[in-house]
């Protein structure tokens, strides 16, 4: 991994640290439910300068002429997250609560920039992040993290989509729910 590599993936996982600070609404709670959510995202970070080190274990022993198309890959990813990261933020007219908490009522709901093709672009581009990680570092910690992060994250998302499809956004929802994945976008019927 070169130091470039690793640069842009620490950059990476502080934009996603820093989120609840610029973005989110100031009344959510970091309740045990939010740093378990969370927890790959501060792990990653130390799985990347432990790889680094040479400290984790690999799954494989890549050979040299595989650590560059995957350092690459990775940090594409890592583009990949921070793009859609952004484009998110630019989507919200108000801050969201911290991972939709249960004191939080939907107010309504986006179905326009990066929501037209994914349900949870946050999520999205915080997976991307995981995925880059794996490629960067592949090892058995980084592939328990990711599945860990997707677990998660998956949990979090049906949870959001149940509360949002019994709002009084309900049917809205329930008709967006059909057309757009939760993380990836839908073509013809794939995606959900």
């Amino acid at each position: 991994m070169e130091n470039s590599t690793l640069f842009i993936g620490l950059f990476n996982f502080i934009l996603i640290a820093i989120l609840p600070k610029i973005f989110f609404r100031s009344d959510g709670e970091f309740n045990l439910k939010w740093f378990v959510t969370g927890s790959p995202y501060f792990f990653a970070p130390l799985l990347l300068i432990l790889a680094k080190l040479g400290v984790l274990p690999k799954a494989l022993d890549y050979h040299d002429f595989l650590n560059f198309p995957l350092d690459v890959l990775g940090v594409a990813l890592f583009a990949g997250s921070f793009a859609l990261m952004g484009m998110t933020l630019g989507t919200h007219r108000v801050p969201l609560a911290l991972w939709h908490q249960e004191n939080d009522a939907p107010k309504s709901i986006v179905t326009y920039g990066a929501y037209a093709k994914f349900r949870h672009p946050f999520y999205t581009s915080f997976l991307m992040s995981l995925i880059a990680t794996l490629l960067i570092a592949p090892g058995p910690l980084t592939l328990l993290n990711l599945v860990w992060g997707f677990v998660v994250m998956n949990t979090t998302a049906a949870r959001e989509e149940k509360r949002l499809s019994e709002s009084e956004f309900g049917s809205e929802y329930q008709e967006y729910m059909t057309k757009t994945g939760r993380f990836f976008p839908k073509w013809d019927g794939f995606g959900g």
